[in-house]
């Protein structure tokens, strides 16, 4: 290995015309060093590695694959090659990997990622951002979170939904918003199926009375533009970092009690530079950053209508054996003999009605909601006389029965069981004393033989 500065005096002395056996003797290195060197080969101040590499047995094989797909993930090819006899761990595959530049140039990747970027000016108080994340909940299935955040200051709150169909959509649209304090002129969301309709840029015909409800305009990103609603994308990788790894809660309920408390609290105190094009102080000192809380505190806000989009929620729920179902933390009565049946549960945003259905859509009966997971029993008076009747019908005084006595069968069991034997005919009985005298007869006839020769 020769040093940087011995290469660069070789490479200015060929740039003068020296032979590489002069550059050399100069140096007082071997030829055959130097014009690797000067070539390329080899790298000034870069030691040349001893051991084998180990990836050279598997290079034309990775080349093949890369073939195949050139985004294929490396810890996909690290299981092929592990199968294949490489040894080293997954971090050494890894460096290598990228050493040996074994993957190809993607051009139709090369313009989206990497390309330059420029900031995005978002005046106040004119776009909120939506999108959402979903994870596999602590509490069993999956946890459908929608944030909205506010361009220009980033604020941003956050409702989890049981599903992700429109009514839920709307619903926990209006939530954030009522959070947030207001609604915006604009609203920008990715191509959701909800909203825009598929392969267009079209606002879905059952979504224009929404935005017209809250007096909002809908403009979607266009394709391939995932950075257009960065705002958004940086409060789902913020909010599942920061709060959503560390959370501590056993049912939707206390998620959503987690999350109002952490965007109130560590997401609104995170802190945003000035302007760029605002002058620095004149004393030289370093300028000071305002909050997310205080830019959002000076934006104005549309006011919200009194009440949410009348949008119907829908959800299914299986009857328990107390003739009850759940809904969003509370139970509601159900009349009693549909235990195991899912009922229809219909809630129209802005009443306080919950509508419960039978599966071929007849309504069974209606219940004043109760505070989302207060744990609320509400049962009506006519459920409650048809239950206490059903139960006080299967009740008795009876003692229970005998479950490890002795229960031989009865004179009548034993009847029956002559009954059946005697339709299967005459009993065959088989004589076997003339196989016992076959049997035995030969071992006589040895004997007396082996008495005569004795004798």
């Amino acid at each position: 290995m020769i040093s940087r500065g011995e290469d660069v005096e070789a490479q200015a002395l060929k740039n003068r015309g020296w032979s590489i056996s002069a550059i050399a003797r100069h140096l007082g290195r071997d030829p055959k060093t130097i014009r690797d060197y000067l070539s390329g080969k080899r790298t000034a101040g870069v030691r040349r590695s001893s051991v084998p590499d180990p990836l050279e047995p598997y290079r034309a094989y990775l080349v093949e694959r890369f073939a195949d797909n050139a985004h294929i993930w490396a810890s996909a090819l690290f299981d092929e090659v592990v199968a294949l006899g490489y040894g080293h761990s997954y971090v050494s595959f890894a460096r290598q990997l990228r050493l040996a530049e074994l993957r190809p140039h993607c051009e139709a990747c090369a313009g989206v990622t990497g390309r330059e970027t420029i900031e995005i000016d978002h005046p106040s108080g004119e776009e909120i951002q939506w999108d959402w994340f979903h994870r596999r909940a602590p509490w069993g299935g999956t946890a459908n979170v929608l944030l909205g955040s506010l361009s220009h200051s980033g604020r941003m709150r956050g409702v989890l939904a049981e599903r992700v169909d429109q009514a839920h959509l709307v619903e926990a649209m209006d939530a954030v918003m009522r959070r947030l304090g207001g609604t915006t002129r604009i609203w920008r969301t990715d191509r959701l199926a909800t909203v825009i309709v598929p392969g267009s840029a079209d606002v879905q015909a059952s979504f224009v009375p929404v935005a017209k409800h809250y007096g909002a305009i809908v403009e979607p990103c266009p394709p391939r533009r995932g950075n257009r609603k960065g705002v958004v994308e940086a409060a789902v990788r913020f909010a599942c970092g920061r709060w959503w790894r560390t959370m501590a809660a056993t049912s939707p309920v206390e998620a959503q009690v987690s999350l109002d408390r952490f965007c109130a609290t560590t997401a609104d105190a995170r802190l945003r530079p000035p302007g760029a094009l605002e002058d620095p102080p004149a004393d030289g000192s370093r300028p000071r950053w305002p909050s997310v809380a205080e830019l959002a505190d000076a934006e104005l806000l549309l006011a919200l209508p009194a009440t949410p989009y009348p949008a119907t929620v829908e959800i299914l729920a299986p009857v328990a054996a107390d003739a009850s179902v759940a809904f969003r933390g509370n139970r509601y009565s159900v009349p009693p003999g549909l235990a195991g049946l899912e009922m229809q549960l219909r809630h129209r945003l802005g009443s306080a009605t919950l509508e419960i259905r039978s599966p071929a859509g007849v309504l069974l009966g209606h219940h004043r909601l109760a505070p989302a997971g207060s744990g609320a029993l509400v049962r009506s008076a006519e459920h409650r006389v048809a239950l206490e009747a059903v139960v006080l019908s299967a009740f008795t005084s009876a003692n229970p029965c005998e479950r490890k006595g002795n229960f031989p069968p009865g004179k009548a069991a034993r009847a029956e069981a002559d009954k059946l034997l005697a339709d299967l005919g005459p009993e065959v009985l088989v004589d076997l004393s003339a196989y016992a005298e076959l049997i035995e007869t030969p071992v006589l006839a040895v004997g007396s033989d082996d008495e005569a020769v004795g004798a």
